[in-house]
């Protein structure tokens, strides 16, 4: 098939999902055309089958602010229409989906594209709830010929915040297990633990849903117990109120803020344990990174996570702010190696068995011809 792949080119989660989608499409013989305003940070490479189309929006001083979404549907009009695509699949709802169902209303005459909306998270649970683009969200979901979503959590609030009725297919996200895996990673924990500390890790783009502090504060119980240092991976605008905490703590020598970073996977797998704090998570793609690896993973109940997580057996689940909890459970885990040993390979388990490229792309290329066919 040819398809489109329109999606955020950033280090959040749809961007990596839809992206790595379209690589193992590509793999599997498709023809994989992005569009987006920048190249995704993850097509750091060349690889066959797949193009990138830019959208460039103009500057005009007329214009206040940018036309994003006027540009985004006049390109994808034009790979719809020269490259003879056979769907558009649009990754995070605002404003994809409405872009491009104005590209295909334009192309109409000329072929019959589908199109295919997933949604993520925060464009259901955020952004579309603002009166300002609740209209146009529940719209483009309606507009679209196939609407998937990351996880039943998802699904079930999609459809309540909205009043729609919409057949949702649940198409979990994936990770790549021959990248996310267990490895000796002796010389970056010597870096990092020259003691032989324990290391416990944190991902996010640090913004207050994610809670990073509470990570923080566990690891500060944690220390207490067990010598331990604490990875910080990632930024944005809570980072300099966790190194504040850090400083007020008296830990900062033990919490080592890494900012953003590529090698994600190597540093993961030098790691002992994966906290994940957050208040809102509509799937849980870095705890799943990190279960691939083998990391146990303590988290709270919210969204998504306990359709990825299973509590007492690839991690443990407490309530959102439940900091000494959380702390008990990683002292639990890291204090008793038998233990440990059973944890991590139950989380890798999970994500061979369960949320493998090999197992969800299928699924994808199944619900495309679905909507095609249609």
């Amino acid at each position: 098939m040819k398809i489109g792949i329109t999606c955020y080119p950033t280090y959040g989660g749809s961007g990596v999902v839809a992206t790595e989608l379209g690589i193992e499409l590509a793999k599997k013989g498709h023809e994989i055309h992005f569009i987006s305003y920048a190249i995704p940070f993850r097509l750091n490479r060349f690889i066959d089958n797949v193009f990138y189309h830019e959208v460039e929006t103009g500057t005009y001083p007329l214009f206040e602010f940018p036309l994003y979404s006027d540009a985004l549907a006049g390109k994808m009009v034009e790979v719809m229409m020269y490259e003879n695509l056979d769907l558009i699949h649009v990754h995070y709802a605002i404003p994809h989906a409405t872009s491009a169902y104005l590209a295909k209303q334009i192309c109409k005459g000329h072929q019959d594209v589908k199109i295919v909306t997933t949604l993520h998270g925060t464009d259901i649970t955020l952004v579309g709830l603002e009166p300002t683009y609740l209209h146009l969200l529940k719209f483009g979901i309606l507009q679209s010929d196939g609407v998937t979503a990351v996880s039943r959590f998802l699904k079930e609030k999609t459809l309540t915040n909205y009043s729609i009725e919409k057949d949702i297919e649940v198409i979990p996200n994936f990770v790549d297990i021959d990248l996310y895996k267990p490895e000796e990673s002796a010389a970056f924990r010597c870096r990092f633990a020259p003691n032989g500390e324990k290391l416990l890790i944190h991902t996010s783009n640090f913004r207050p849903v994610k809670r990073v502090q509470d990570a923080i504060k566990v690891f500060d119980i944690v220390k207490k117990d067990i010598p331990s240092k604490l990875l910080l991976i990632g930024d944005g605008p809570d980072r300099s109120e966790c190194e504040r905490l850090a400083r007020e703590l008296g830990i900062e020598k033990e919490v080592i803020f890494l900012g953003k970073q590529e090698g994600l996977a190597q540093l993961l797998a030098c790691a002992d344990l994966f906290l994940l704090p957050s208040q809102s998570e509509s799937f849980g793609l870095a705890a799943l990174e990190a279960m691939a690896v083998g990391l146990p993973v303590i988290s709270t109940s919210t969204g998504g996570l306990p359709e990825v997580i299973s509590h007492n057996h690839s991690g443990f689940i407490a309530e959102i702010g439940d900091v000494e909890r959380m702390a008990k459970y990683a002292v639990d885990l890291l204090t008793n190696e038998k233990k440990y040993k059973i944890f991590s390979k139950n989380a890798r388990d999970t994500a061979v068995d369960k949320f493998s490229a090999t197992k969800i792309v299928p699924m994808y290329e199944a619900f495309y011809e679905k909507v095609t066919n249609s």
